[in-house]
């Protein structure tokens, strides 16, 4: 019966042109109770049917599993402390107004840094290998916003900041430092940052398609949506992440396991709850370290999440929430965007998912 509900429930949303097609997990614990595909991958050139190992761009949601993934590891080795002045990590450091910006700051959006900017179109004609480098220097270069800790303002920004921060400390780019600290060690083949020169046809074949884009003239399929993580060599802090929905569980269960109690390798269960908890750094800001946690009027998580919760949403039409109290993940992935960005029904639809998955599961 639940199956059933469910599944109409995500028929409706493809009838409806929420998206052309989605994968949905649904998971008490380390049980996945739902776990069901709808729709097409594609519909542009041709018609390609979803399926449950569908790898999508996973767009914003690279910020806590790939970025914010890697300051934990930091913190946990103690090799960065979250107050600490990033002028005290970057080295030379001329930009006086940015001297107090700190992981924290960053990593809860209320550096006072603006939320975005078309780098991509700065930046095309210089070598790709020196782009991240000229992105930095303009981020850093630009006045700030706000003044840090005044205004909780969502921001690229920071996270194209954060990596920078993470490459400096480990000596490595975030995509070789994540496979071989996470994502290699979890065996998750199907969660992978994306890297343009390294185009494999195979690989896009098997992605959901995402925008007809008008700068690249193309309807974008395996390759990252995002312009700026696109011009940067295919990803960076701020997006470019792959992942097939059965892989990003494996890795947010690892969490909630470590988040209460089990002894891993990998992290400690101190660490998974300081980044899980709620900073309120600004008045009303919902963030935690990385990860949002349910705003009570307005939350795409819906009405029945505990207020234990952690999760985050991606441009492309993708979800996961996590009710640490209750132990329920839900993974929800949509190419929503496909074939044109303007589609915006999935912020009335999401929150209805959410609450007839608590509901039938006796949440609500």
């Amino acid at each position: 019966m639940f199956d059933d509900k469910i599944t109409e429930f995500l028929k409706n949303g493809l009838n409806e042109g929420v998206y052309p097609g989605a994968v949905l997990l649904v998971a008490k614990g380390k049980d996945i109770v739902f776990f069901q595909n709808v729709g097409n991958r594609a519909l542009i050139p041709k018609i390609l049917p979803m399926k449950m190992e569908t790898i999508f761009d996973l767009a914003s949601l690279t910020k806590p599993l790939a970025t914010t993934l890697a300051m934990m590891k930091l913190v946990d080795e103690g090799m960065l402390d979250l107050d600490m002045a990033i002028s005290s990590i970057i080295n030379p450091f001329p930009w006086k107004d940015k001297a107090g910006l700190t992981p924290r700051l960053l990593l809860t959006h209320s550096s006072g840094l603006l939320n975005w900017r078309a780098f991509y179109l700065e930046i095309l004609e210089y070598p790709i290998e020196d782009r991240k480098k000229i992105v930095r220097g303009l981020i850093m270069k630009k006045p700030l916003h706000k003044n840090p800790g005044n205004v909780s303002l969502y921001s690229d920004l920071g996270f194209i900041l954060l990596e920078w921060i993470i490459e400096i400390i480990t000596g490595r780019d975030l995509s070789s430092f994540l496979d071989s600290t996470f994502y290699q060690p979890l065996e998750l083949k199907g969660l992978y940052l994306n890297q343009t020169a390294g185009d494999n046809a195979d690989q896009q074949y098997l992605c959901a398609a995402t925008e007809h884009c008008q700068w690249r003239k193309k309807i974008i399929q395996g390759q990252v949506h995002d312009e700026n993580a696109y011009s940067l060599g295919g990803y960076s802090g701020h997006a470019g992440l792959f992942g097939k929905a059965k892989d990003i569980f494996t890795l947010t269960n690892l969490l909630l396991e470590i988040y209460h109690g089990f002894h891993s390798k990998l992290l400690k269960t101190k660490t998974v709850k300081t980044f899980f908890s709620r900073q309120e750094i600004v008045p009303g800001s919902t963030w935690a370290l990385g990860w949002d946690t349910p705003d009570e009027r307005n939350s795409s998580s819906g009405n029945y999440f505990s207020s234990d919760t952690v999760g985050h949403t991606g441009f492309t039409g993708t979800s996961i929430w996590i009710d640490l109290e209750k132990k329920i993940s839900v993974i929800f992935l949509t190419n929503r965007i496909h074939p044109d960005r303007s589609n915006e029904k999935i912020k009335g639809f999401r929150p209805k998912l959410h609450n007839l998955i608590m509901k039938e599961l006796g949440y609500a």
